[in-house]
């Protein structure tokens, strides 16, 4: 008797428990999940069926590779392709539809995921068994979606196979026999609405800046059988977004705290605490390694991480699968606390200490209705490098009680802590902030400070300069946000930046990202931050003060 053969699901499952196949955390527990669910599925309603698994896994064996040295070579999917193929199309409810209704599939680059997406797209054409299937591959603009989908007609053209069953149009793969069709659906497109979607193909999720095309695809699939979504990405920046939704319920879902049995996730990554710098580490977020990801490639790429440090945010994100904070990695939150402590204890920030001490300060202002930060710089007496942070912020009440703001719980929690002061109305009242900027200058020996010259602050910076204090304006581009930046970054690193461990300016200093320009100069990014940074750029404003100062003796003198 013929000894059966291990189904492709089953044994990557297997091998990867084993420790056979190197794996991340999260490919182990989808392994887990699938093998807990192969004992305990009838309970819930669902089940395995090995043939369609292997019926889709072979599938692929009609299509062919299209470029680089795989190009007109048969599609036979790697173990870890098969898997995810096989648990997509072989997991059945009692009714004998499919169970996955969702696929989240997201590993590092150059991985092979459109071709993976393009083969899943025309499986959904060809072989699901589906009257008038409508499948699209979607993008945020339809170029990119035709990435995607000029692979797939790729593939029909060599497949003699399916050129006798799809016939090829411009963007339009269509079955006639079935009524069947395939194509590129963008949100830049005249319109989105009437679709019926059997299947829908999302590449690189993490370049959705909202959530609008998903939710469209996930509202047309009302009257279908068995649709099905697939998601394939490489790991998006950390923050709010429809990546980062689908990748925490993923994980949620593999953790066990949220069941969700229409919902299918394979999440690559090297796991916390593992050197980035190692092939293993490598190995976890690229199940291709050694395939189609070259080792002599991501050593050379290490490299270069490890000598540019604004490099490395690049490579843990596209070559290691690991979300990151900003595409260019500016403060290490680590060196940021440290700079919270003196001698290893909290080096706490005391106003009634800092009477009698001169201090320069920056004055970040922000539109009317976000974050108005006013930051002022004490040096040491004894160590003038070294400087103590007092840091004050406002925004308008409004912005605690408007759900659509996304950080209105943390507004609401440092107001509570007195850390966020308010001011009536929906835009930030500049009269509170200049009230507190010359009670500030009373009781400290404010020298001068820096407001932006260029944004809204000629008012409050005219009101000032009558009032006695001496205002500059500081332009925000690289000849003026250079130097300081440097100072910035040589001060943090030496530990001199003591700012008693403030989260609203924790918060901001990791969120910011910065540009770079040919000369090496750094400059604040907002638009490419993750959050709000005004308090950073206060910063800098105040460092850029204290700079002009250091070679000359100042004493406090009150308003």
């Amino acid at each position: 008797m013929e000894k059966k053969t291990e189904c492709l699901v089953h044994r990557y499952a297997r091998l990867a428990l084993a420790g056979k196949i190197v794996v991340g955390k999260w490919v182990r527990l989808a392994c887990e999940r699938h093998l807990h669910d192969l004992k305990t599925g009838h309970g819930r309603g669902i089940y395995f069926d090995e043939k369609a698994a292997n019926r889709a896994i072979r599938f692929f064996r009609f299509l062919k590779h299209s470029k680089g040295e795989w190009a007109g070579q048969r599609f036979d999917l790697e173990l870890w392709q098969a898997f995810i193929v096989g648990s997509l199309f072989g997991w059945k409810r009692e009714d004998g539809t499919r169970r996955f209704r969702q696929g989240f599939t997201e590993i590092a680059r150059n991985n092979g995921k459109t071709t993976l997406a393009a083969g899943v797209g025309l499986l959904l054409l060809v072989a699901d068994d589906e009257p008038g299937a409508e499948i699209y591959t979607a993008a945020t603009k339809r170029d990119q979606a035709r990435i995607t989908h000029s692979e797939a007609t790729r593939m029909v053209r060599q497949s003699k196979a399916l050129r006798q069953r799809v016939r090829i149009f411009k963007d339009n793969l269509n079955i006639p026999d079935t009524a069947s069709k395939y194509e590129p659906l963008g949100a830049d497109a005249n319109t989105t609405s009437g679709l019926n979607l059997h299947g829908a193909i999302v590449d690189e999720l993490h370049e959705h800046k909202t959530r609008d095309m998903v939710d469209v695809l996930e509202t047309a699939t009302g009257s279908r059988r068995q649709p099905l979504i697939f998601e394939i990405t490489t790991a998006g920046l950390a923050g709010e977004s429809i990546y980062n939704e689908h990748h925490d319920y993923g994980i949620s879902i593999l953790e066990g705290t949220i069941e969700d049995d229409t919902w299918f996730a394979y999440i690559a990554t090297m796991d916390e605490g593992d050197d980035w710098t190692s092939r293993r580490a490598w190995a976890k977020a690229n199940p291709n390694l050694g395939i189609c990801v070259k080792l002599d490639d991501l050593r050379r790429k290490c490299r270069k991480a490890k000598q540019i440090p604004a490099a490395q945010n690049v490579f843990l994100r596209l070559h290691a699968n690991v979300r990151t904070q900003q595409i260019t990695r500016w403060i290490d939150l680590a060196t940021w606390d440290a700079n919270a402590e003196v001698d290893g204890r909290l080096h706490v920030i005391d106003e009634e200490k800092l009477r009698g001490r001169a201090c320069y300060g920056g004055l970040d202002l922000g539109a009317v209705a976000d974050l108005t930060a006013w930051l002022m710089v004490f040096p040491w007496e004894d160590n003038p490098e070294e400087v103590d942070i007092l840091a004050r912020f406002w925004c308008p009440e409004a912005a605690l009680k408007d759900r659509h703001n996304r950080y209105r719980a943390q507004y609401v929690q440092w107001a509570r802590m007195g850390l966020l002061r308010t001011t009536p109305g929906n835009a930030t009242d500049y009269e509170f902030v200049k009230a507190a900027i010359l009670e500030d200058a009373a009781t400290f020996g404010l020298v001068d400070l820096n407001v932006d010259r260029l944004f809204q602050a000629h008012q409050l910076a005219s009101d000032l300069t009558e009032e006695g204090l001496t205002v500059v304006g500081m332009g925000q581009g690289f000849l003026s946000m250079a130097a300081p930046m440097r100072t910035f970054e040589e001060k943090l690193l030496a530990g001199l930046l003591h700012h008693g461990g403030n989260p609203v300016l924790r918060w901001m200093a990791n969120n910011v990202a910065v540009k770079h320009d040919a000369a090496g100069s750094v400059k604040p990014d907002k638009d490419e931050s993750q959050g709000r940074i005004d308090g950073i750029v206060a910063l800098v404003m105040a460092l850029d003060r204290l700079m002009r100062h250091e070679d000359k003796q100042v004493e406090w003198a009150a308003v």
